[in-house]
């Protein structure tokens, strides 16, 4: 088969299975509202939980560094790209969740996909719980060292995978919160296990950050847990974009000599950690924001209780309703749209099959009547 026809099956296979995904072209908004082709809609599928990318103190952020930087960073951090603004910003990041060191990394999914390369070895063992994000597996399965899944959020599922012994090194893989769910990992019962078979912890708490814990240190925090490593992603509750990977100071050190993503990646500007700066600020100040984000939370939660779709166990911004079948999630996705809410289907495979579903995300910033629309239009079409 030549690459042409291998390319046309794949996309006619997309296409036959409601599957084929789509971008489409925005004039603005990231938080509440969205504009497409001139109309605005009600957003609910941003990860802009507390609404700092559109804060003033943020967006002024990003304006000074500008000033004072450029908008670029003219190199790796290797060469050109590491400044003062880098440095101090990473000082503070460690600080604030308890950690040696902090590192910088242009995408959560560089961050992970640079840690499993450079950490993992033949004969060493890979633990990953199952709805792992996808920058997670997919580096686990490029790894040299043997990958395992354990049932979703299930310890004795660890357990039973932790038993036999191992030549080389254990980590264990998990997220703070599920960003397909949202439900949270029982961490404390997985550090136990993983610590007891001398393993390391690895939490990805992209969805965490922000809004879980006291001052919003996220998932960890909040469950008295300190992973060996920790990644933090500043384009959900941030509002920003970029991540961080917490660790001990040799581990730090090694990733700098071996994590390839940071050596041989362009650095994040140094505008762009200055807007960061300012987006902790916010986050550190934001128990109203988060106050505000938990009401929308339980008051849509209420109010869908009585939807015939099933509702996952979540208490967090990520609210999905499982509607099962592909074509009827694309259905009432394209439903809501006409009646001006943005809501978007997520389908396998980013999901297990059968499980497809409107991804509904909360933020601080929604109004209630704006919850009241949503749930009006979706019983009116489920």
């Amino acid at each position: 088969m030549s690459w042409a026809q291998r390319i046309e099956q794949a996309l006619d296979e997309r296409l036959l299975a409601s599957a084929y995904r789509q971008r489409q072209a925005n004039q603005g908004g990231s938080t509440r509202g969205l504009t497409v082709d001139g109309r605005r809609y009600l957003n609910f599928s941003s990860n802009d939980y507390l609404g700092l990318s559109q804060h003033p103190a943020v967006i002024q952020g990003w304006q000074d560094g500008a000033k004072r930087h450029g908008v670029g960073s003219g190199g790796s951090g290797h060469v050109t790209g590491y400044t003062e603004a880098h440095a101090a910003f990473e000082q503070r990041l460690a600080q604030w969740q308890g950690y040696d060191r902090a590192l910088l990394f242009i995408s959560g999914f560089g961050a992970n996909q640079a840690l499993l390369a450079a950490l993992m070895q033949k004969g060493d063992r890979l633990l990953a719980d199952r709805l792992s994000h996808a920058s997670l597996l997919e580096a686990a399965m490029h790894a040299p060292s043997r990958l395992r899944r354990f049932q979703h959020n299930q310890p004795e599922s660890l357990a039973g995978l932790l038993q036999p012994a191992v030549a080389g090194e254990t980590l264990v893989v998990t997220e703070g919160v599920f960003s397909m769910d949202g439900d949270e990992a029982p961490l404390a019962a997985l550090a136990a296990l993983t610590h007891s078979a001398n393993g390391w912890l690895l939490v990805d708490d992209a969805h965490g950050v922000g809004v879980i814990g006291e001052g919003g240190r996220g998932s960890c925090w909040k469950q008295e847990v300190c992973p060996d490593l920790l990644v933090i992603t500043f384009g959900k509750a941030f509002g920003v974009s970029g991540a961080a990977v917490l660790c001990d100071e040799p581990v730090a050190e090694y990733l700098l000599q071996f994590a390839r993503h940071l050596i041989y990646s362009t650095s994040m500007p140094a505008a762009q950690v200055v807007a960061l700066d300012a987006a902790l600020d916010c986050i550190q100040k934001g128990d109203e924001l988060r106050q505000r984000l938990n009401n929308n939370i339980h008051y849509f939660r209420e109010g869908a209780s009585r939807l015939p779709l099933l509702m996952t166990e979540s208490s967090t911004a990520i609210q999905p309703l499982i509607v099962g079948e592909n074509h009827r999630a694309l259905e009432l996705a394209g439903s809501l749209r006409e009646e001006g809410l943005w809501v978007t289907a997520i389908r396998p495979p980013t999901v297990p099959e059968g499980s497809a579903r409107l991804r509904i995300t909360l933020t601080a910033v929604h109004q209630r009547d704006d919850i009241d629309r949503l749930l009006e239009v979706l019983h009116d079409h489920c």
